[in-house]
Order: C-alpha cells, then structure tokens, then sequence
C-alpha cells in the first residue's frame, strides 16, 4: 500500500490539489446619507444658495483686500500712479530705446521731460494769476455790484439791507468757527506734506517702472503665480498693459484738445486768466466726464463775474461744444478698440470710485478698469485678435527676467 503512493510521487503521476479560490474584494461605497432637498426646497433657491455664498466670500475678499490697500495708501496710492505715470511714458522711452539709447538714460529722461514740463505749465500759470489778480479783484467786485443790483429788481425783496445782513451772519458763523477752521488749516498743511512726501514716491517708482518694469513683473509673476499658469498671466497682463498705454495716451490727447477748446473760447471772450484756464482744464480733463465739468463751471464763473451773464452763455455754449466733440469724435477717434468700455461702463466705474476713494477713485476708476477688462478677456480668450505692447515689432525695453528654475 505504501510502494504505490511512493512511486507516484516520484514519477508526478500524483494529482494536484485543487488551488484555493482568490477572494477579490470590491469596496463598498457608502451610502448618501445627504438628504434630497428637493421637492421641499426648489433647485432654483439651492443654485442661488451656491452662488451667494460664494459671492460673498468674494466680496468679503474685495473688501479686506482694499482695507489692505486703505491701510498702507501711503505706499498703495504713490505705486498707483507711477504705474499711470509709467504708461504715459512709454511711448516716449520706446522712442528712445528705438534710437540706441540706454534704458537707464531713456527712463531718466523721459521722467524729467515730463517734470519740466508740468513744473513750467504751473510756473506761468503762477505767474499770471499773480500778474492779473488785482484787476480779476476789481472785475469781480464789479460783477457782484451788478449782481446785487440785478437781484433788486427782482420781487423776491432781496435789497442791499438784506444781502448786507447775510453777510454779517455768514461773518459771525465763520468767527464761532474759527478753531473748527484753525485744526482744518494744520489738516490740510499736513495733507500738503504727505502729498509731496508721496509724489517724491512716486516719480521713484515711475522711474524703476520705465526703467525695469517688464523685470520687476516677471519677478512678481515667478514668486506669486503658480508655474502652470504664469504664461497665460503673464499674456493677459501685457494686454491689459496695452490697454492702459493706450488709454493714458489718448487721455493726454484729449486733455490737450479741451484745454486748448476751452482757454480759445476764453481768449475771444477776453475772459482773464487764459493760461490758468487751460492748465486747470488740462490736469482736470484726466478725471473722465467730472474734471471737465467742473473746469468749465470755473471758465463760465470767470466769465459771469468779469464780463456779465451773456459772455457767460456764450462760455458755457462753447464749453458744451468742446465736450461734445470730445466724446462724440475725439475719443472714439483716438481710443478706437484699443480700450473697450461701454460709456455705461465708464459713468458706473467713474461713480464707484468716487464713493469708495474721492476724486482719486475718480480719477483711477477707468484706468483700472482698462486693465482689468482687458486682462480677463485675455484670459478668457487667449487667441482674441490684438497686439501686445511687448510682443510687437518694436524694441522691448523692459526685457523679461530670465528664468529660474
């Protein structure tokens, strides 16, 4: 009995035992234990729900980020505007660069043209009101008399005894004022050394702008961006950069236009103080639609006070005029598609900036809106039709970091 078992094992005629079955696990998943809302809830008010909540995170996200920027504006504020003043001085350093010149010297001359520049526009403006101010005192005392007098014809029973009774009541309150005005003065003296301690700021970091600008972005792109999307940032960065070159140029242009509309109106009319009117309509025109109103309120003021209400019609006929052919021919003639906003867009824009940042939300409004919009549709379509600034035919002087691994 034991040679068989032996002699088949020696020769493999054994059978082989069966091999044990592979258990093959699956797992399970859990079961949903979220409850269906529906039909209890509607799905509509549940996709509302979604975006609300994201919405706002994103607008607690905006509000702690311009609380940031509140916070150190005297850092913020400078840096803004020599971005500004940076694109407005990139035709010119390009120029420059084009004609062999260093980009050092092309960022520094550029930044100091632009100082003499604005320094001796303030300089004659200065100079003339200074010249002409004891004849606008007597014209002006003039036109109030007249005023006065035209007021007493009127049956409202406004005569000199009652004009004369205001005016010592308005005397009075300014006296009881007088510390109110005193702590208005030191503010405002201050606000006169943080404004030069900011513009010194300023031309600084317009100067390293011009100068290194295309570096100092690169640098920011490489530290801050994840690497998979630095070249599409990077891409609808310089088309924003295109659009707010553009824009800062056809502003310049523009501004130029109206000043030069409303100090001619002036000069026929003889209304005084030509050159002061054309620098106050040339640096107010930078804030869209409020800058130029307000300079020609000043240019009809003028002219009601030296020269009567008809000049002052006429003024104000041809100030309208001036405008209206700013934004009717002018900007779409110089902006063309280069900077892409609705005129909506712009009052909406130009208005949200006021309330949240003064006359400077103003005036930083459309810029920012020029580059912004530009930006996202680059990102959105990076294939849209355009020519980037950097990317064009003429010589970069701002070269690209190189990069790091």
């Amino acid at each position: 009995m034991t040679l068989i078992p032996t002699l088949r094992r020696l020769l493999g005629t054994e059978p082989t035992p069966p091999a044990e079955p592979v258990v093959v696990q699956v797992p399970v998943p859990a079961p949903d234990r979220r409850v269906d809302l529906e039909p209890d809830v509607p799905r509509g008010l549940t996709v509302a729900a979604g975006y609300a909540w994201r919405l706002l995170l994103l607008g607690v996200a905006v509000v702690a980020l311009f609380q940031v920027l509140a916070y150190f504006s005297q850092i913020t504020v400078p840096v803004g505007m020599a971005i500004l003043l940076a694109a407005m001085l990139y035709p010119l350093v390009t120029l420059l660069r084009r004609w062999g010149w260093p980009a050092a010297l092309s960022a520094i001359v550029s930044l100091l043209l632009l100082v003499v520049v604005v320094s001796g526009l303030l300089t004659f403006v200065g100079t003339q009101v200074a010249a002409e101010w004891p004849e606008l005192l007597e014209q002006s005392r003039e036109g109030f008399q007249a005023l006065v007098a035209w007021l007493g014809t009127l049956p409202f029973g406004i005569d000199d005894a009652r004009l004369n009774d205001w005016i010592a009541q308005g005397t009075a309150w300014l006296q009881t004022q007088a510390s109110s005005l005193a702590g208005a003065a030191a503010s405002v003296g201050a606000a006169f050394g943080n404004f030069f301690a900011g513009l010194a700021t300023a031309l600084v970091a317009a100067f390293f702008f011009a100068y290194q600008g295309r570096r100092i972005f690169a640098g920011s792109v490489e530290t801050l961006v994840p690497r998979q999307y630095r070249a599409s940032v990077d891409h609808a960065a310089l088309r924003g950069w295109t659009s707010l070159v553009a824009y800062m140029r056809s502003a310049v242009i523009v501004a130029a236009v109206d000043a030069a509309g409303v100090a001619l109106a002036a000069l026929l009319l003889q209304v005084p103080l030509v050159a002061a009117l054309f620098a106050l309509t040339f640096f107010l025109s930078f804030i869209p639609i409020v800058g130029a109103t307000v300079a020609g309120a000043v240019a009809v003021v003028l002219a009601l006070v030296t020269h009567g209400w008809v000049q002052a019609l006429i003024m104000l006929g041809a100030v309208i005029l001036v405008m209206q052919l700013e934004s009717t021919f002018l900007q779409p003639l110089v902006m063309g598609k280069a900077v892409d906003l609705h005129p909506l867009a712009v009052l909406l824009g130009i208005t949200a900036g006021a309330i949240v940042s003064g006359i400077l939300g103003a005036l930083l409004a459309i810029p920012v809106l020029a580059f912004g919009v530009a930006f996202l549709r680059a990102l959105r379509n990076p294939e849209s039709p355009g020519v980037d600034v950097l990317e064009s035919d003429e010589p970069d002087p701002l070269p690209l970091a190189p990069a790091t691994a």
